[in-house]
């Protein structure tokens, strides 16, 4: 029946002209009288329906539910015979006005997320809706609505890239709309984490959404992403009172100005209007329940590193309290590899400016050298960061030590850029810790004992004793590096009884900017007065193209040239000539011998013979 119905609708729509829509709405705003024009308006709100059509009905419709939408029931509401509303006929008329509003607001999120509208129409549509938001609930702010409008954008199947934009453009800007959003996203994130994934870990229950496959729940985690990413951050300041709104925003705007002119307020304005202080709090309560929230997810690769790249500036100064992020940044630096590169940074506030203790910090980040970490897009941040860990004077000489040796140890395997970044960080460590100086004033021979294994064990094993000085000549006599660059313990490395020897080939270095630069550790670091730190962020981001640009627009005194003052005679000079322990055998010189036989047994008849001696002449 149902689809013979739709059948004859379809009918009496191609039949149906737009002069004789606009007939429809005027006579249904004019009188109450033409009411059952509304039931047919609403049938052309439909993606099946031409857009010219859609935008006629949905214009009649929006101007005769505007004014009614303070004065509708709520939607759950009913008639009964408790109250006697079942009696009284106004109340069973708008009853059934909110039956069909509700039929409106669910056929235009159809068309919204419809496929076959066109972008002007969907723009037309989510105007109209947040219209509806904007005075639904009694004229005030419907989030209910706006929740089933934010729910169904992010559980669609079809491309909303356009929603999202239109949405964080036109309408993130007014406070309450952000307020009701963090609502929202709350609600869809825990929704999403209380369900989980079911056992064969390719479907993802929803509970009345039925079943998602995995790569369904990673397009809600991105759509959740973007909207909870692009609302903008409520202001520190609290004395910006103008904040706009989306409902109401007349009357606060008024009632705020008055309330900063007169530099006092009343307990009535208490009661009608937020202060900025109030707003601010809520704002962040709301704020980190979404992002706490949305944090449990199981996030996409490609989202974790888009959070973990800006939490610590778009994100932890706005929480109302910080530390709460301390179980996912922890797991995060747990991870491993890029990861816990980037979860450096905001690892990082949490643990200078908001207390957080975190006792394994430093083997964590000492397991982070490698020489992968110098070709990471994310270096030049992750080098400044470990400057700045390593600044703090109380910390021991052994960590600080091995975080010089370990350094030191990749700059013979890094490109030279980050041979460049090892020499600073080294730089700044030998200045700001004197007790570890001692790593580059020890002298370590090359000369191994070989014959000697109880040598090797003593320079091994320290059974030399316990003291630099016997240290310097363990590692003198046997040429032995103690540094065991494999532990992951920075206090087993043995770096205290080591040396700086890979800085030291540094002078050798076949890059003239890393040979020059190494020569500024030759000075006496100890003295602080004499000498300053090294910005490492001048020289973390650096690669080839950059050594090869400064280069090139070095400005050279005197150009070398190779050129001879005399003309050469022959291919090497008598002094290079002369290759000691080589001998040169070719067939050219065998034939020159060959000749030169032939030649003198000739001068030899012709000695003896005059007539032939006058041939050879001839």
């Amino acid at each position: 029946m149902a689809s013979i119905l739709s059948k004859k609708q379809k009918q009496k729509q191609k039949s149906t002209k737009l002069s004789d829509l606009k007939t429809l709405g005027n006579q249904l705003l004019s009188s109450r009288a033409h009411i059952n024009n509304l039931p047919k308006l609403l049938s052309f709100v439909s993606p099946a329906s031409p857009p010219q059509f859609v935008v006629e009905s949905l214009l009649s419709l929006q101007s005769f539910f505007t004014p009614l939408l303070p004065d509708l029931p709520p939607s759950s509401s009913k008639p009964s015979a408790a109250d006697g509303s079942h009696d009284d006929p106004d109340f069973i008329y708008r009853t059934w006005l909110r039956s069909k509003f509700d039929e409106l607001v669910e056929a235009l999120v159809e068309v919204l997320l419809s496929p076959q509208s066109d972008e002007t129409l969907k723009e037309v549509v989510l105007d109209t809706i947040m219209e509806f938001v904007k005075f639904g609930n009694g004229g005030k702010f419907h989030s209910a609505m706006y929740h089933r409008l934010l729910r169904s954008i992010v559980y669609t199947t079809e491309p909303v890239n356009l929603l999202l934009d239109l949405l964080s453009s036109k309408y993130f800007k007014y406070i309450d709309v952000r307020y009701f959003t963090y609502i929202s996203l709350e609600k869809l994130a825990k929704t999403l984490d209380a369900n989980g994934i079911s056992e064969d870990n390719n479907v993802k229950k929803d509970g009345n959404d039925g079943e998602h496959p995995r790569e369904s729940m990673d397009q809600l985690i991105h759509k959740i992403h973007y909207l909870i990413s692009h609302i903008p951050s409520l202001e520190s300041s609290v004395e910006k009172t103008d904040h706009a709104m989306w409902s109401g925003s007349g009357e606060y705007e008024e009632l705020a100005g008055k309330m900063k002119a007169d530099g006092k307020h009343t307990e009535k304005h208490k009661d009608k209007v937020l202060s900025a202080d109030n707003i601010a709090k809520k704002m962040k309560l709301k704020f980190t329940k979404a992002w706490l929230s949305f944090l449990r997810l199981p996030l996409p690769i490609d989202v974790y590193k888009e959070v973990l790249a800006t939490l610590h500036q778009a994100v932890i100064p706005f929480l109302a309290n910080p530390v709460l992020l301390c179980d996912f940044l922890t797991r995060s630096y747990d991870i491993g590899g890029v990861i816990s590169v980037m979860a450096l940074s905001s690892l990082f506030i949490l643990m200078t400016k908001h207390g957080l203790e975190y006792p394994n910090f430093y083997e964590k980040l000492y397991a982070l050298l490698a020489p992968s970490i110098f070709m990471a897009k994310h270096r030049s941040k992750f080098f400044q960061l470990v400057d700045a860990c390593l600044k703090s004077p109380l910390l021991p000489a052994y960590l600080a030590a091995a975080f010089a040796k370990k350094l030191s140890r990749l700059s013979i395997s890094v490109p030279p850029s980050g041979a460049l970044v090892i020499i600073a960080l080294v730089h700044n460590l030998l200045r700001r810790h004197p007790s570890i100086n001692c790593l580059v004033n020890r002298g370590g021979g090359v000369e191994t004992v070989k014959d000697d294994p109880e040598a090797e064990q003593r320079a091994a094993d320290g059974a030399d004793g316990t003291g630099t000085g016997s240290a310097d000549k363990s590692i003198k006599k046997s040429g032995i590096d103690p540094f065991d660059n494999e532990q992951s313990d920075p206090m087993k490395s043995n770096a205290m009884r080591s040396s700086l020897w890979e800085i030291d080939t540094l002078r050798h270095h076949y890059c003239p900017a890393v040979s020059r630069f190494v020569l500024s550790l030759e000075n006496d670091l100890t003295v602080r007065a004499k000498t300053t730190e090294i910005s490492v962020g001048d020289f973390s981001s650096g690669s080839y193209a950059t050594i090869f640009g400064e280069q090139v627009r070095r400005r050279i005194k005197s150009a070398p040239l190779a050129y001879y003052k005399a003309a050469p005679t022959s291919l090497f000079s008598d002094s290079e000539s002369q290759f000691l322990g080589w001998t040169f055998t070719c067939e050219d010189s065998k034939r020159k011998n060959d000749s030169a036989d032939e030649n003198g047994k000739i001068d030899k008849e012709c000695d003896h013979s005059p007539a032939k001696r006058q041939r050879v002449k001839c």
